[in-house]
């Protein structure tokens, strides 16, 4: 590959019932109504509600521990999609990589209600990605695999057949850069994207069924030395992938069979480039080691243009979420300064703070969904 802010504690806001229903019934409010951080803390986990104005309304357990990869400073899980939200269907998918397990979290407006706890089919779950009725998590640990899940009502079932072990190699140093990034559907849902970053450098495309699963093997899109770490879409067939390794964007046109074919690619100008996300065609790409967001566009044949850097809070930018009418985006920053902040999207895609919020008990906190 080229290639924040008043805290408002609620009484009752902590909860720790488990009861699942058996057919959809919760919803994600409007179209702009909060914000949900992970605190990933290693001696229980624990998602965070914000209203839009990042004033705190509920601390949620998870009934699992969160993780720490080995090596990360600013970045626990070393990955994107950790916390994953399902605005179809009312609810919240957060990873308990400590644990081995995923968390369902039914959502009305920003309140919480855990449903239920299963195992994530593998070792370290970082990473969730939904398609409809179909789920599948990213494992990290023991060479990283991938088990897929149909959502039955409010719950998930696991099917045993569709695992698929990636074959990394389990003791590349340092864990965290060599750790798979993220799992993600394509737009129609017809294929799964995994980038592997440090550990092969490769960007694995497993064709999908609904009924029999992903294909037994990837297909494998070697991608240099960049270290690839997490990607978005401008449209069904173009991927924008964040490269750790040079911290830069670069597009892809993705074909029906797989094949990533390489456009253009563009430095951030920040230091470890790693979350990215699309909001209204204008992608943002969040640098770590230097704690700024920098925005590009997109046009013909995948190119890319710099809009902006914006400076973050807190010792490095980390996750990055956006309301679902695109009009604020949100940055989670870690590091021990742990806090979400919020920016106003302007018509030029650039960002203006608006407001920040810490994250309690949030010194190792990893994982952000707006709603």
């Amino acid at each position: 590959m080229r290639h924040g802010v008043r805290a408002a504690a609620v009484a009752g806001a902590v909860l720790v019932g488990a009861g699942v229903l058996g057919a959809p019934a919760y919803a994600s409010g409007g179209s702009h109504g909060g914000v949900f951080a992970q605190a990933n803390g290693l001696g229980g986990n624990s998602v965070v509600a914000y209203d839009s104005g990042l004033h705190r309304v509920g601390v949620y357990a998870t009934g699992g521990r969160g993780g720490l990869e080995t090596g990360a400073a600013v970045d626990p899980l070393a990955s994107q999609g950790s916390l994953t939200l399902d605005r179809g269907h009312g609810l919240l998918y957060a990873v308990n990589a400590g644990s081995d397990t995923i968390t369902v979290f039914g959502v009305r407006g920003t309140r919480l209600e855990r449903l239920q706890v299963i195992g994530s089919g593998g070792a370290f779950p970082v990473s969730v990605t939904v398609h409809g009725n179909l789920v599948y998590v990213l494992n990290a640990r023991e060479g990283g695999s991938i088990q897929g899940f149909r959502r039955d009502g409010n719950r998930l079932v696991r099917e045993a057949g569709w695992h698929r072990a990636l074959g990394l190699d389990p003791t590349a140093t340092p864990e965290f850069t060599h750790t798979p990034g993220e799992v993600a559907f394509t737009p129609d849902g017809r294929q799964l994207l995994v980038t592997t970053k440090g550990n092969t450098n490769e960007i694995l495309a497993y064709a999908v069924s609904a009924a029999h699963g992903p294909a037994t093997k990837p297909v494998r899109n070697a991608e240099g030395t960049t270290g690839p770490f997490a990607l978005a879409f401008d449209g069904s067939r173009q991927v924008v992938v964040s490269e750790s390794g040079p911290n830069a964007a670069a597009t892809f046109g993705l074909a029906r069979n797989g094949r990533l074919d390489a456009k253009t690619a563009a430095a951030t100008g920040g230091q470890a480039t790693c979350w990215v996300i699309g909001v209204n065609g204008t992608f943002y790409l969040a640098n770590a080691g230097s704690a700024t967001i920098t925005a590009f566009g997109t046009g013909p044949g995948g190119s890319l243009r710099k809009l902006s850097t914006t400076a973050t809070a807190g010792a490095g930018s980390i996750d990055l979420s956006a309301s679902s009418d695109g009009s604020v985006l949100y940055a989670q920053t870690g590091g021990g300064t742990d806090a979400v902040q919020a920016f106003r999207i302007g018509h030029d895609g650039k960002l203006t703070s608006i407001g920040s919020a810490t994250i309690p008990g949030g010194a190792n906190s990893e994982g952000l969904a707006a709603f």
